[in-house]
């Protein structure tokens, strides 16, 4: 080809359009259509570079196999001979493709698929880098490639390189453009600072829209007369030592306009340096205004009950935590939950909100530090006054007295049941948290007739740290199978047999011998460790039963049950599988609850006691007489037993007032068609005078104690039970 052809297709390529444009897609689509045309080529194409050199994508190519879907290696990992020599050379000239070892890496992936003999590659240079490559292809071997060619190539190459120059400078000045105009519309404020001459040398339109200092103002101004300085000099000073560190500073301040008003920012500083080696800082500021004081007000929410308005019980450990010294008071409303079954949830929160009311006018007139609102029912006032003077008897028995007194409600005059317990802080600093003594003491008050006060001392920390000690135990007593069940017959008072037993747990503990259940029952209620010795109970009493029955002993098994696993929620899941486990026989398990806990929660109690009573479980109400249940309750409720608590049976044949009580019971029982067991019964005259009144059974020492189970089939059998084969 002639040097003027050369000339002519370098002209068509070098004023087309897409030159001109700096559009290099186009442009590369126009220069292999040319060399393909005027060299006897069957294919040309041109292929980018990523930038960090581990990939390449054909932006163009054409001939009579560009419809081949066959493509060299995306990966240049995978060809690294070949990339080394684009880098080191102008071009590859390969008059066989096949057997020359520069292209060894492309014959088996592409030169052999695309049947390709011979070919040109060119590198595509900016600077020297390389960023793609022009390569030109025969379908036939060439034995040398033409001078001519190569330089053709060459010069395509070249124009391309510029082209792909201008489009990254097009490519760069559109993204200044775009960068400056965003800045210019961004609601976040941008301020450069030169740090030679410390002077201002831009702000956007933001930076006057936040702070209300006209733009022209700020622009040239030194830095130490911004705001920043002027307002909070010592973190300003602070926060440009770290810039000039080369570190970045951030941080969120209050600043103050001309007119007064106040605003929030959020700041970012950064030091960068130009290519000419000038150094600025780049300051971001967001304003947060608006986020700061939701986060305040979800601050105050997250601190105060909305109920009473007093503080909450986080708020209130917070303030605790730092106080060694005072009075600490916790308030609990005794009976709360079924003042609100009876009364509704409105007259509850009416309840609470007068509770609180009165508490804030106490502790207005004692100066109180804190006064917090600690549980659904709790109160907990915080006295730290250096100066004051406390009688603690005084003291609590008028607060005490303040809270009790008659609230109208509705049309109703309510008298609250408050339980008060006291703390002096400093005598348990660094001992136990005092919101940990004052439950415990509060626990005391409660079980107190007459004013329910409790001051938190040395033999309240003494029970304290034995119940700790025993609460440590009973983890060990549960893995260690240190639990064994006791029989106490149940005897018929008119057919005058043992017809059942009650289970009672007992506690083999290694160093204190057997442990009743008074010992430790009520430590596993609080810790909730009752559940997993309820279960246990159950299923060991449930298994006992089983064997009885197996040796056709006609017995029932009363089993009691905690409140806490009454009401856990799978109760009744778990009794479905020890009946189903062990088939006992319809009637003869028994659960008993006592009537205080069964009026805890009365529409779960309903509902669950229906579906063990469907499952063939009877229910008994344990301690009958000592609660608050009602006739209305008990014919809701599935109930086929009654138990009459111990203490009407001791002073059975001394007090007519028992007397009456018991056969009040006895009689209602009748009525209801409900069975009836006196408990606790010692004398052959209590026996006498409860027969004499129809009552169904009895149990007690008069009969036996509870016994081991094989004390308990000897004392069945010596007693000549029908039906009953010793194992």
């Amino acid at each position: 080809m002639k040097r003027r052809q050369h000339q002519h297709l370098l002209e068509s390529l070098v004023h087309s359009t897409a030159k001109q444009q700096g559009d290099f897609t186009k442009t590369a689509e126009l220069a292999t259509e040319l060399l393909c045309q005027n060299l006897a080529v069957s294919l040309v194409s041109v292929w980018i570079f990523s930038a960090d050199q581990l990939s390449q994508s054909l932006v163009a190519q054409f001939g009579a196999m560009a419809l081949q879907d066959v493509h060299r290696p995306h990966l240049l990992q995978q060809v690294p001979r070949y990339l080394t020599e684009l880098k080191n050379h102008r071009h590859i000239d390969a008059g066989n493709t096949l057997v020359d070892p520069r292209l060894t890496e492309l014959v088996d992936s592409y030169f052999i698929p695309r049947q390709i003999l011979s070919s040109l590659d060119v590198g595509i240079r900016i600077n020297g880098h390389l960023e793609g490559v022009l390569c030109i292809e025969r379908a036939q071997v060439t034995h040398h490639w033409h001078d001519s060619e190569i330089y053709l190539a060459c010069q395509m190459a070249d124009q391309l390189a510029l082209t792909l120059a201008t489009k990254h400078t097009y490519d760069k000045e559109e993204r200044l453009s775009l960068f400056r105009c965003a800045t210019e519309q961004s609601r976040q404020m941008s301020m450069l600072i030169n740090l030679h001459t410390e002077k201002v040398e831009y702000v956007n339109q933001a930076h006057e829209n936040i702070t209300g200092i006209a733009r022209d103002k700020s622009i040239g101004t030194n830095l130490r007369d911004l705001t920043f300085f002027k307002q909070h000099n010592t973190l300003a000073e602070q926060t440009l030592a770290k810039i000039f560190r080369g570190d970045q500073a951030k941080g969120e301040v209050q600043f103050s306009r001309a007119d007064g008003s106040r605003y929030w920012l959020k700041y970012v500083v950064s030091q960068f340096i130009t290519d000419r080696g000038n150094h600025y800082a780049l300051v971001s500021c967001e304003e947060s205004t608006d986020e700061h004081n939701y986060k305040a007000e979800l601050e105050r929410l997250a601190w105060r009950c909305s109920l009473t308005g007093l503080n909450n019980r986080s708020h209130f450990n917070r303030v605790l935590e730092k106080t060694t010294k005072g009075l600490l008071l916790l308030v609990d409303l005794v009976a709360f939950k079924r003042f609100n079954d009876t009364y509704g949830h409105e007259n509850g929160d009416s309840l609470l909100i007068e509770i609180g009311r009165r508490l804030k006018h106490f502790s207005e007139i004692n100066k109180a530090t804190e006064i917090a609102r600690v549980g659904s029912d709790e109160f907990a006032v915080l006295l730290t006054d250096d100066n004051a003077v406390y009688d603690l008897d005084y003291f609590s028995t008028r607060l005490y007295q303040h809270l009790a007194m008659p609230i109208l409600i509705g049309r109703e005059q309510i008298e609250p049941k408050p339980a008060l317990a006291v703390v002096d802080i400093a005598s348990v600093a660094n001992l136990f948290a005092p919101l940990t003594c004052a439950d415990i003491a509060l626990q005391y008050a409660k079980k107190k007739k007459g004013n329910a006060i409790q001051v938190f001392n040395s033999t309240l920390l003494r029970a304290f740290k034995e119940d700790a000690q025993i609460e440590r135990d009973l983890h060990s007593a549960i893995r260690g199978r240190q639990f064994e069940l006791y029989y106490q017959p149940l005897r018929d008072l008119e057919l005058r047999t043992y017809i059942g037993a009650e289970a009672l747990i007992r506690w083999h503990h290694p160093k204190k011998g057997v442990l009743y259940p008074g010992a430790f029952i009520d430590i596993a209620e609080q810790s909730g460790m009752i559940n997993a010795i309820g279960s246990w109970v159950l299923e060991a009493a449930c298994r006992q039963l089983n064997i009885w029955q197996h040796h056709n002993a006609d017995l029932s098994m009363h089993v009691n049950v905690s409140a806490r696993q009454f009401f856990s929620g799978n109760l009744y899941e778990q009794v479905w599988q020890l009946l189903t486990r062990y088939r006992l026989k319809p009637k003869t398990l028994i659960l008993e609850i006592t009537e205080t806990e069964l009026m805890g929660d009365i529409r779960h109690a309903t509902l669950l006691c229906q579906e063990l009573a469907e499952l063939g479980v009877g229910l008994a109400i344990d301690d009958f007489g000592t609660g608050y249940s009602s006739m209305r309750y008990l014919k809701q409720f599935p109930i086929s037993k009654l138990k009459i608590d111990r203490s009407f049976i001791s002073d059975l044949t001394i007090s007519r007032e028992s007397q009456e009580i018991v056969s009040a019971i006895i009689a209602m029982a009748n009525a209801l068609n409900i069975s009836l067991t006196a408990e606790g019964v010692e004398t052959a005259e209590q026996e006498a005078f409860l027969a004499k009144s129809l009552c169904h059974q009895a149990q007690g020492f008069l009969y036996s104690p509870a016994l081991r189970e094989p004390e308990f089939a000897q004392f069945l059998l010596t007693a000549k039970q029908p039906n009953l084969i010793a194992h």
